[in-house]
């Protein structure tokens, strides 16, 4: 999902899989708007300021070999000679455990570098044992050492047909006990992986981010009719307010990717109680597999 991320930035900001920018002329020029996610080098490259980290070798090696292998500094690429197997625990008492003073040193290193540090963004997986034990023991130390920053979890939940691992509800429930306490949000991205109904329940907040052949005037005329049917359920003791923002950039598409080219988009980003009919049903399967304690030592 990281180098995923990564190689969508470079294609909204016209950074080669090298690093390089042709557009680009000048070095070091820090007003640019890349420049929050990339840092320049003398010579003109774009490095992304982003520590990837695996218990494993297999994913990292896929990545030192891949299309984007010139763009990742090597010392922000970090692996591991055994995963955690599927179990919180290795992630977070024990193989993780031996790991995380070098993550924290190499993002230490990313953040010395930043010139008004803002926080961290957190890709992660909570159905097995890396994602789940080793991803809440760096937002744990994350915490201490950098105690006012906001940390920003994009959470893939396990799906509720198809499994890789019998004890995902396991690792679930004790990830996202961690995440409570130590993310400033905690949501899945544009909720398209997970399966909830939002016209159940109430909204808290919501965010309406429009990319592409958009006018405000269309889009506070969406609003009004929204408003007007009351067709969005807020709870009494909020406002019934939506956040609006306009790219006039259409979005950028991945080639070989499953989205295709469009002109104009729209992604909400919602607080909303339907997320609990995601959570009940994980917390369902964790509650029948511990009554009988299975997998537990």
């Amino acid at each position: 999902v990281g180098n995923a991320c990564w190689e969508l930035y470079c294609l909204e900001h016209g950074i080669q899989p090298d690093g390089q920018m042709p557009s680009d002329k000048t070095v070091g020029g820090g007003d640019d708007s890349f420049n929050t996610f990339f840092s320049e080098t003398g010579a003109g490259k774009h490095v992304p300021r982003a520590v990837m980290v695996d218990l494993e070798p297999g994913v990292m090696d896929e990545v030192r070999t891949g299309t984007y292998r010139q763009l990742y500094h090597p010392e922000q690429l970090i692996s591991g000679k055994e995963d955690a197997a599927n179990n919180y625990a290795r992630g977070h008492y024990t193989i993780g455990k031996e790991i995380v003073d070098l993550v924290l040193d190499r993002v230490r290193k990313l953040a010395d570098n930043c010139t008004g540090l803002q926080g961290f963004m957190i890709f992660h997986a909570t159905g097995g044992g890396t994602g789940s034990g080793l991803g809440s023991l760096l937002l744990e130390r994350l915490s201490v050492d950098y105690g006012r920053k906001s940390k920003l979890s994009f959470t893939v939940t396990p799906a509720p047909q198809v499994a890789t691992a019998v004890v995902e509800p396991y690792n679930h429930v004790l990830s996202t006990h961690s995440l409570l306490e130590h993310t400033n949000s905690v949501f899945e991205p544009s909720n398209m992986m997970t399966k909830c109904d939002p016209r159940h329940g109430k909204y808290m907040a919501c965010c309406l981010m429009y990319r592409g052949d958009v006018v405000p005037k269309d889009v506070n005329s969406s609003v009004a009719t929204i408003k007007t049917k009351r067709t969005v359920q807020f709870v009494d003791w909020c406002p019934t307010g939506f956040k609006c923002g306009i790219n006039y950039q259409p979005p950028t598409v991945i080639p070989g990717g499953d989205l295709a080219r469009v002109q104009r988009a729209v992604c909400m980003v919602s607080n909303t109680t339907a997320i609990a009919e995601a959570l009940s049903r994980i917390d369902h399967k964790f509650d029948l597999m511990y009554a009988k304690r299975a997998f537990v030592h």
